[in-house]
């Protein structure tokens, strides 16, 4: 069955920031997205992942209906055709590799980033909601959560910090450096603020004041890492004095404008970080004089002992995976044929209890027993050997050759008809 799986897939590898902060989705978009692909296609088992670094769609199929996600993402993003370009196309068991390489964090930007579990884990849930996540999916998604758990157990793959609000972290000290005191504006105290405060517990910027659209969430992530909050509303000022400006805020347009910032004059240097998508400073700030701004694409990962472990453990998590697809690929093999185990099971138990009602008409109880609990014996000892040649097949890739055979024999056709009348 993982022949049937497809994925429509637009990275940072593929995309700049600019264009995936376009077709980036919230979980409302990810949700109508879902209900997009069940009225329109005849595609089950769908997953939408949508992070800073990609949005992804998942979903199980015959056929390829990605020009018609495509026209889903563009009428709910209003994006326009060009931005098809920057998607790729994965089937079968391609698909099935992205998706694992994705949810352990081998292809994020920040190698073995921590969030993208729990992003992936995010959007299966979405999917759960909204009954897109059948039979497949489930075991799908299961594979994959035993999996990272073995990469966590078995290799030093995420051993460490090792992420985007890391990666932020390391660069708005290497900015620093040559600033005796400095100052840190945190803008956002979502997932990646909030894990890029924590970062900075310790760190030599220590003089750090956090913003937030919720002044209590502000204030509590404050008292947690011991820095200063203030309101939204002194924005303009607050970025005045600081040094350094990190926002991680959402929305669909730049909190950070030339606009907000006026006449400002800068000394020196300015450094504003955008760990937001879509982008919450204005690009054009960096033509202030002395304002240098640095988005998502800009962080790079830093070469330090932690990612080369991680690098190192690589091959690990990549045998660790092999295995578990091997066996994913078995267990979707043999979902082919259970609607034929399932109607041999029925055939016999059909004729398994015809037979016992002819014998039991005259018969005692304690006889009776005993003929019920011999025939069902009887018929787990025939289906035992049926079962095993078809899970067999399976891994050959014949199955369908049996199936048809046993379906002649046993007339299972026929007698699924007569049971279902």
């Amino acid at each position: 069955m993982t022949q049937n799986f497809k994925a429509l897939v637009l990275t940072y590898k593929t995309a700049p920031v600019a264009i995936r902060e376009q077709v980036s989705l919230n979980e409302e978009a990810s949700k109508r997205l879902l209900h997009f692909i069940r009225d329109y296609t005849k595609a089950s088992d769908a997953m939408v992942v949508s992070t800073c670094n990609r949005t992804e769609v998942y979903y199980l199929a015959e056929q390829d209906f990605s020009s018609v996600i495509f026209k889903g993402i563009s009428f709910i993003k209003d994006i326009g055709a060009e931005a098809a370009q920057y998607f790729k196309f994965y089937s079968d068991q391609e698909a099935v590799q992205h998706l694992f390489d994705v949810a352990m964090g081998l292809d994020a930007q920040v190698i073995g980033d921590l969030q993208i579990s729990g992003q992936v884990k995010k959007a299966y849930q979405w999917s759960a909601d909204e009954n897109m996540a059948g039979p497949f999916l489930h075991r799908l998604m299961h594979t994959i959560f035993f999996v990272n758990k073995r990469v966590v157990q078995e290799t030093s793959f995420r051993d460490g910090a090792a992420s985007i609000s890391y990666a932020a972290k390391e660069l708005a000290e290497d900015l620093t450096v040559g600033i005796r005191e400095p100052r840190l504006l945190a803008l956002g105290v979502g997932e990646i603020g909030h894990d890029f405060c924590l970062n900075l517990i310790g760190t030599r910027i220590s003089k750090v004041k956090i913003l937030n659209r919720t002044r209590e969430k502000a204030e509590d992530l404050a008292q947690k890492c011991g820095f200063e909050f203030g309101s939204i509303e002194d924005l303009a000022a607050e970025i005045s004095a600081a040094d350094i400006i990190v926002s991680s805020v959402s929305g669909n347009s730049p909190l950070i404008s030339r606009e907000l910032l006026g006449d400002i004059t800068i000394i020196s240097h300015k450094y504003f970080m955008d760990l937001s998508l879509p982008r919450s400073i204005e690009p054009s700030i960096e033509d202030i004089p002395g304002a240098i701004v640095y988005n998502l694409d800009d962080i790079r990962v830093k070469t330090n002992e932690t990612l080369e472990k991680r690098k190192a453990a690589i091959p690990e998590v990549q045998a660790i995976i092999r295995e578990a697809i091997l066996e994913f690929e078995d267990w979707s093999k043999e979902m082919i044929v259970s609607p034929t185990i399932q109607k041999l099971k029925n055939t016999l138990e059909q004729i398994r209890k015809e037979e016992l009602a002819r014998f039991l008409k005259n018969s005692k109880p304690e006889e009776a027993e005993k003929l019920e609990e011999m025939s069902r014996s009887l018929m787990q000892k025939i289906l035992k050997y049926p079962v095993l040649q078809l899970k067999a097949a399976c891994k050959r890739g014949d199955a369908s050759t049996l199936s048809e055979m046993l379906n002649d024999l046993f007339n299972l056709e026929g007698q699924h008809e007569k049971s279902t009348k």
